[in-house]
Order: structure tokens, then C-alpha cells, then sequence
């Protein structure tokens, strides 16, 4: 997205965090109430800016999220055929207990998946599908020889590592 294109999404996103901010009261609350909620608070890092950064990000969070988890998933598992035959035993075993076989997954037998969890959270841990972070230091860090000053706000993309 150019920056121009960036500028008329978050003027967009003013305009609406504006809007709700002078509603007085909703029936159901959201994201966009969370925020506002935690900008009230005291003691909270939360404020216009940041609160502006999420929703920006949270518009192209599923973008290539999804389906960048769910093959960096099937590539970790066929680089380690053993990972996935563990993982082909554990369903074949839920669809075995089943009285029919192909019917719908049940809560308790996601629940069981131990090890389809595992795949799933270390698939994620080690594939870093987010495309931007957004982070402020609270405290003055140093990192690889980098100083970063305390409140220092950084947008750092972020390279897939498949």
C-alpha cells in the first residue's frame, strides 16, 4: 500500500474511532469499544495513535495470515515424516471411537488433538506470519548493538521465514 493509500484508510479509521468515541451508548460492544475503553484507563499505554495502529493492522491481519499458517504447517510436516504420521494416528484414532466415521468433528474430540495443537502452535511459532508489528519501548533496550529510546515508536515489517 502506498502512502497516500495509507493515509486515506487511517483518516477513515479517524473518523470512525471519532464517531464511536462521542456514541454514549451501544448495544453491543467491539474492538473498536475495547480500545476507547482502554484509552480511558489510567496507567495505560493505549492512546489515539496506538489505538489507530491496531485497527489499521487488524484490517490486513487476515490477509495471507491464514493461508501462510496453514502451509507453513503442511511444509513442517513434510519435511518431518514422523510429526506427520503421529498427527495421521491421532484422527485415525478419533474416526476409529466414532460410531460414524465420517460424520462431524466433535468438541470433545478437539479437546484430544494434543498433538494437532502442538503442530498447529509451533507451525505458527516458527513460520511469523504477521506481516507488521507495532511496538513502543517502555524502556530504553538495547538489541544486536541497536539502541532504542524508551517510548520510541517502530512499525517493523516482518519477513516470512518460509
Amino acid at each position: 500500500m502506498n502512502n497516500s493509500g495509507r493515509k486515506n484508510v487511517m483518516k477513515i479509521l479517524q473518523e470512525m474511532l471519532n464517531e464511536r468515541k462521542k456514541e454514549t451508548h451501544r448495544e453491543s460492544v467491539d474492538f473498536i469499544d475495547l480500545l476507547i475503553n482502554d484509552m480511558k484507563e489510567k496507567n495505560t499505554i493505549m492512546n489515539e495513535k496506538i489505538a489507530l495502529d491496531l485497527l489499521f493492522l487488524l484490517l490486513f491481519a487476515g490477509f495471507e495470515t491464514t493461508s501462510s499458517g496453514i502451509t507453513a504447517a503442511l511444509k513442517f510436516l513434510a519435511d518431518d515424516p514422523k510429526a506427520l504420521q503421529e498427527l495421521i494416528e491421532e484422527h485415525n484414532n478419533i474416526r476409529k471411537r466414532r460410531i460414524d466415521p465420517d460424520s462431524e468433528i466433535t468438541w470433545e474430540e478437539y479437546k484430544s488433538m494434543k498433538f494437532t495443537s502442538h503442530v498447529i502452535h509451533e507451525a505458527l511459532r516458527l513460520a511469523n506470519i504477521a506481516p507488521l508489528m507495532f511496538r513502543k519501548a517502555i524502556e530504553e533496550v538495547h538489541i544486536k548493538g541497536e539502541k532504542i529510546v524508551q517510548r520510541h515508536e517502530t512499525c517493523r515489517t516482518i519477513g516470512y521465514s518460509i
